[in-house]
């Protein structure tokens, strides 16, 4: 449905978007994530138009709608998609059923034929009653639902969400995304989301693009990128909690993993990343044969365990037990490490085979 090739966009001497190529099936649920900075936005910005490529072009179902090397874009009202803005951008002097009405009217439907897709959206967001209502005088939650209800209002085949959920709390947040999805399935439009918490990526997509500094570190499901994570950066950025990562360094004596001479065949002479999961990490009170001393952060419950977290310079690990003995901020605490490590990346951050 949307084919992205060699994409680029440049602002002065900076380069946000840096050459990326994806192919986005039809129906699909894509989310790009990433850090502040990595090129997200702008991604998007270009998928809606509001940018043009400085190089690459866009497809949309075969057709070219940007074409950066002839600096040329469809503009925004041309294109079949439809977006939502982090701040909503709701029109504050229509009421509700103007907001999701105007776009109908933009589009050239009748005024029976604007009525009834107007009734037929609001009480899919389940705001019927909210029609007659002005911006300031509905929640933050119920904005965002008129935001969307005037996004899908011209059933557009591509849905465009630019970190929709962060203006809400917390409880909220996670009940607007199962009605994301829901509304998703009901329009079988193919859907770009947007947002810089993984937690939302992990559990809304059915693909995920990491991007970090203005590529696309990888792309899978949210399966394939927990169990085969491609760098270190996305094994430290992806799942809850994320793997951890401990160096490995070359010694005369061999490899040495976090100060500990480690087997020979994890690296080799060169210096790499040895990637374990929190699961597979015991927390203990004393040492044992394959544990390394840290200094406890904190422990929180998650799911009916504990996760658990220790420090020692820039090494941090995390595991998630079932109980630890009780510690207090700044004792040691040691973290015993399976035999083998779940993967392992060069010190560049490549992964291993």
């Amino acid at each position: 449905m949307i084919r992205i090739e060699n994409l680029r966009k440049s602002f002065g001497t900076f380069e946000a978007v840096r050459g990326v190529s994806l192919d986005v099936p039809k129906g699909s649920f894509l989310v790009l994530v990433g850090p502040s900075g990595c090129g997200k936005s702008t991604m998007l910005r270009m998928l809606a138009g509001l940018e043009t490529p400085s190089a690459g072009i866009i497809a949309y179902g075969g057709h070219v709608v940007s074409d950066g090397a002839r600096n040329w874009t469809i503009e925004p009202a041309r294109r079949d998609n439809g977006l939502v803005f982090q701040s909503y951008a709701l029109w504050p002097h229509m009421t509700v059923a103007g907001n999701v009405d105007w776009p109908l009217k933009v589009a050239g439907m009748t005024k029976p034929e604007r009525r009834l897709r107007i009734a037929e959206v609001l009480k899919l967001l389940g705001i019927a009653e909210l029609a007659g209502r002005y911006p300031n005088e509905i929640s933050g939650g119920q904005q965002q639902r008129v935001a969307i209800a005037r996004m899908i209002a011209p059933k557009p085949g591509i849905l465009l969400f630019d970190e929709p959920l962060s203006n809400l709390d917390a409880k909220l947040r996670v009940e607007m995304r199962t009605e994301l999805l829901r509304i998703h399935r009901a329009t079988g439009a193919t859907s770009v989301y947007v947002t810089h918490d993984q937690v939302e990526a992990m559990t809304m997509a059915s693909h995920v693009a990491v991007m970090n500094e203005g590529l696309i570190e990888q792309f899978g499901t949210p399966g394939e990128l927990v169990a085969n994570p491609a760098s270190t950066f996305v094994a430290t950025f992806v799942g809850t909690p994320p793997a951890n990562l401990v160096p490995i360094l070359p010694s005369p004596e061999g490899p040495a993993l976090a100060g500990r001479i480690a087997d020979r065949t994890l690296a080799g002479s060169a210096a790499a990343h040895a990637m374990f999961r929190a699961e597979d990490i015991a927390v203990t009170a004393e040492p044992t044969a394959r544990s390394l001393a840290l200094d406890f952060a904190e422990a929180s419950p998650i799911a009916g365990r504990l996760m658990v977290t220790g420090t020692s310079g820039d090494l941090r690990l995390t595991a998630i037990v079932d109980e630890v003995p009780r510690f207090t901020i700044g004792d040691i605490v040691h973290f015993s490490l399976p035999a083998r490590p779940s993967a392992l990346f060069t010190a560049s951050g490549a992964r291993l085979n």
